[in-house]
């Protein structure tokens, strides 16, 4: 981990979509909340509620490539979403940079942290 960055790559036992993934885990009750099924750009994430708008716990494909995957990565970041893209850009670009510091430092980043650890685990003892 380096300055409010956390990383958990999921190795599974088969290969999944992000939709078949999600349509498993989509009732699940996880720490970081109740999973959704997100598109960030060109990519499809599961997504978490977020902390704040700078902290949101999310699964994401773990290679490149169209899939299916059996690696993903459990990780923290910016609200997804081409809305929430845009609006964070903007911030970034206004403040210098300082919009993103809730990402990095406090509560909610060091919360973040513990989450994607959480959601790694919470997904390894499903046996997927």
């Amino acid at each position: 981990m380096a300055f409010g960055f956390k990383l958990k790559t999921l190795q599974t036992k088969q290969a999944y979509s992000m939709q078949d993934l999600y349509e498993i885990i989509k009732d699940r009750e996880f720490s970081a909340g109740k999973p959704e099924l997100a598109k960030h750009g060109a990519a499809e994430l599961i997504v978490f509620p977020p902390l704040d708008r700078n902290n949101q716990i999310r699964i994401g494909q773990g290679s490149m490539g169209k899939g299916p995957f059996s690696k993903f990565q459990v990780t923290k970041g910016e609200i997804v979403g081409m809305g929430n893209m845009a609006k964070g850009l903007a911030l970034h670009s206004l403040t210098g940079g300082w919009s993103s510091a809730s990402g990095v430092f406090g509560k909610n980043a060091k919360e973040g942290e513990a989450l994607v650890v959480k959601t790694y685990e919470e997904l390894q003892a499903l046996g997927l």
